[in-house]
Parts: C-alpha cells; sequence; structure tokens
C-alpha cells in the first residue's frame, strides 16, 4: 500500500507547482510596471499610462489567484508535515510571518491604490504606488526564498533544550550565502516569464493587427527585458547557483549531470538518458573536459561522481532530477538565441513584418512557466532525501496522524479544484486579451462605453 509520505509529499509538489503560476509573473510583471509608469511620468505621454493600466489589470488578475492558492500551501505545514514545523518552526516560522505580515500587505495596499485611486491621487502617488507595489512584490519573494534557502543551506541556528530548532542570528539567517544565487536567479527567471508574456501579447496583436501602437511598446519592452534576463539566466545567475550546489550539495551536482564516476577531465552530458541500472549515461551526446572547466575552470581538473556518497544520502529520484535540470537549462538556451536573434530583426527593423517570427514570439509564452517549474523541481528533488538539508530527512517529517487515504483525499480534491481555478484564470486572461488596452482615463473610457451603448455614439 502507498504510504501517507508520498501523497503527503505529492499534494505538496502539485498545490506548491500550481501555486507558483501566478506569483512568478507578478514579480515579473512588477518590474515592468514600474518601467511603464516610469516612462509615463517623465513623458508625459498618455500612452505608457494606458499601457500600464492594462497590464495592471494582468497583475490584478494573477494575484488574486496566487493569494486563493497559495493559503493551502501555509495549511499544509501543520497538517500533512506537522513534525517538521515542530523541528523546524522556530526558523521557517520568522521569514514566512514576515512575508504575510510585511511584503504582501505593502504589495496589497499599493494594488489597491493603482487599480481605483487613479482618479484620486496625482500621477507621482501613483508612480510610488507602482514602485511600492514592486518592492512589496519582490521582498515578498525575498522572504519566501530565505525560506528555502535555509533549508538547502541551514545556517544561524541553535538546538533548544528541547531538540527543536531555533534562530540565533536573524541577520544571518536572511544573509544566507545560498539565498543569493538562489534569489537572483528565481527572481530573474520571473522577469523573463513576465517580459516573455508581455512580448507574446505584443506579437499577437501585431499579427492580427489589433492596438497597433500597444502592439510596438509591447513587442520591444518585453523583448529587450526578456532578451536581458535570458543571458542572466545563464550567466552569472545559473553558474552561480550551479557552483554552490556543487559546493554545498555534491551529490546532488554529480546528479544535475548524470555524473557517475570521479574523473579528471570530466564531460559535460547534453543530451542522454541515466540508466540506474549500470550507472552509466545510454546514448550520451558529451562537451568532453567542459564540466572540469565550468566547475574549475581547468578542463582537466577532477570532479567527484556520484558513487563517491552514499546511496542513502543520494537523491530519491536521479533520473527525474536530471531530467528537470536539463529541461531547465536546455529551455533557458532556447530563450537566449531566439530573443538575440528577435533584437537583430528590431535592429534591422524587420521584426514588426516577420511574421514567422513573430509566431514564435508568441507560442513562446507558456514555455518560461515549464523552465521554472522544472528549475523549481531541480531544487526540491536534489535536496531530497532531506528536508533540511543533512539535518532533518523528509521521511521524519510527515504527520503521524495523517494517515494515506486522508492525503489522497485532499489531494484529489485540490487537483478537481485547480482545475477548474486553472479553467477560469485562462478564461478571464483571454477576455482581458482580447479586450485590450483602453485609451483616456478610467472615468473617460466608462463614459464613453455608457454613451455607447445608449445609442448617443
Amino acid at each position: 500500500m502507498t504510504s501517507a509520505l508520498f501523497y503527503d509529499r505529492l499534494q505538496f509538489a502539485v498545490t506548491a507547482t500550481f501555486h507558483y503560476l501566478f506569483p512568478q509573473l507578478t514579480m515579473g510583471l512588477a518590474l515592468l510596471l514600474f518601467y511603464l509608469k516610469s516612462r509615463a511620468l517623465w513623458s508625459g505621454d498618455s500612452h505608457y499610462q494606458d499601457a500600464a493600466r492594462f497590464w495592471t489589470k494582468i497583475f490584478a488578475l494573477s494575484f488574486a489567484f496566487g493569494v486563493v492558492t497559495g493559503i493551502p500551501l501555509e495549511f499544509q505545514f501543520g497538517t500533512n508535515w506537522a513534525k517538521f514545523s515542530t523541528y523546524a518552526g522556530g526558523v521557517i516560522g520568522q521569514t514566512l510571518a514576515m512575508e504575510g505580515l510585511f511584503a504582501f500587505f505593502l504589495e496589497s495596499s499599493f494594488l489597491g491604490i493603482l487599480l481605483f485611486g487613479e482618479q484620486r491621487f496625482s500621477p507621482r502617488i501613483h508612480w510610488f504606488a507602482t514602485c511600492m507595489m514592486f518592492v512589496g512584490s519582490w521582498l515578498s519573494g525575498f522572504f519566501i526564498l530565505a525560506t528555502n534557502a535555509w533549508m538547502q543551506h541551514p545556517v544561524a541556528y541553535a538546538v533548544a533544550a528541547d531538540g527543536n530548532l531555533q534562530v540565533n542570528d536573524f541577520w544571518g539567517l536572511l544573509t544566507n550565502p545560498w539565498l543569493l544565487w538562489q534569489y537572483t536567479h528565481n527572481m530573474t527567471a520571473a522577469t523573463a516569464t513576465g517580459a516573455f508574456v508581455m512580448t507574446a501579447v505584443g506579437a499577437y496583436y501585431q499579427l492580427s493587427g489589433f492596438h497597433p501602437p500597444f502592439a510596438e511598446t509591447f513587442l520591444r519592452t518585453g523583448l529587450v527585458t526578456a532578451a536581458l534576463a535570458s543571458v542572466l539566466l545563464l550567466y552569472p545567475t545559473g553558474h552561480g547557483s550551479s557552483m554552490q550546489v556543487f559546493e554545498y550539495q555534491p551529490a546532488t551536482g554529480a546528479a544535475f549531470e548524470g555524473h557517475f564516476e570521479t574523473k579528471a577531465g570530466a564531460e559535460l552530458v547534453v543530451i542522454g538518458q541515466p540508466n540506474m541500472e549500470t550507472l552509466t549515461i545510454d546514448n550520451p551526446l558529451v562537451v568532453p573536459g567542459a564540466l572540469s572547466f565550468l566547475l574549475y575552470g581547468h578542463p582537466a581538473a577532477e570532479v567527484k561522481g556520484l558513487k563517491e556518497f552514499p546511496r542513502k544520502d543520494w537523491p530519491d529520484n536521479v533520473p527525474l532530477l536530471y531530467y528537470g535540470y536539463h529541461v531547465m537549462a536546455g529551455l533557458g538556451t532556447i530563450f537566449m538565441t531566439t530573443t538575440l536573434l528577435a533584437l537583430v530583426f528590431q535592429w534591422r527593423g524587420r521584426l514588426f513584418t516577420a511574421r514567422w517570427l513573430l509566431w514564435i514570439l508568441m507560442l513562446l509564452a507558456p514555455f518560461p512557466y515549464i523552465a521554472t517549474t522544472a528549475g523549481w523541481m531541480t531544487a526540491e528533488l536534489g535536496r531530497q532525501p532531506w528536508l533540511v538539508y543533512g539535518l532533518f530527512r523528509t521521511a521524519d517529517g510527515a504527520s503521524p496522524l495523517v494517515h494515506s487515504g486522508n492525503a489522497l483525499f485532499t489531494l484529489l480534491g485540490f487537483l478537481g479544484l485547480y482545475l477548474l481555478l486553472g479553467l477560469l484564470f485562462v478564461l478571464l486572461f483571454v477576455e482581458m486579451i482580447m479586450h485590450g488596452p483602453t485609451t483616456g482615463s478610467p472615468a473617460h473610457t466608462e463614459t464613453a462605453g455608457v454613451m455607447t451603448k445608449s445609442g448617443v455614439l
């Protein structure tokens, strides 16, 4: 019979994966909204104000769904992972509480001003509200990632008399060396998601002939941001993240690369399938010496293989970890190549007439979500079999009173509910895109709509 631990893990994986579809878009759009609002304030051009108003509505939609889907994650710490919460709650409770008390309220409060206060506040106040919403959004990501970084690399803790953990250095917790690369890599990925969505909408408007001024603005703004984010995802943030995995979690790093044998001049596997029976890579396509060079700056350097570490400390699912890592890295390479090509076309003045390229940019929109999902699978599968790396195993963290039938029942409930929520989000998102940006102030737009319906126009 399948254990409750299996369903507990699967339930958290499903709910966390679905939830993160929404915050990554809001965190990415927050930066782009700040740019659009700044252009509107500095130039006095109402076009940028109209563009910002449109994307604020998209932001609000994604934010609302993020709130709804994020609440179950908090409850699962108590319902499904009570032993873990008892053991580590004195540490992770600090950052999770700060995310809710400070970052979430900062973000949501100023979002309210953006949605309902345009006619009540000056443009400068509205710009400040956008800035604070951006700060709140990225601060929220910081506190959540500080929690995860501590689980990946525990620091600044002490063991209490009852055997549970407590924080002994709060600033040490927030300056965890793992957090720097994890935060910059994650937020760059969120920026890429927002930028690719904006680019896709601009490409759709350009291909369909809808809203021509906004099509050009969305394409230019989104494409430049997506290209810059794609480059930063590979270097330095992606490279730095991988380097710290090999430093602090060497078994995980070896599993990333499907590197089983310790050897000098280790090759980098581009394509291949891990064979867990022979502990080799089937059908490999490799770059000789590349892994040694990337890790140590010399193609002949020695890299430890997975066989060097006790089998009990290996990641639970090496093949899935390997594929998740390679999907993430492969998509990142595609993003960089495509956006840089599109920038060349834009520089030559051919982007807006190259329909084949516009189709590619439009159809790329879902793939950043796939890449970030693969990235989080890589991070979480790589930490296994530990909940707190090196201190507390996943098998010890589940709630003893929640049985497999309970966990399966709630998992099926979440799957049904999230299917409905996902369909609702897509319908609302498509409706907003089809309606498109409106010009003029909200009051002017509303009046025009009433006049049209009454037959005056």
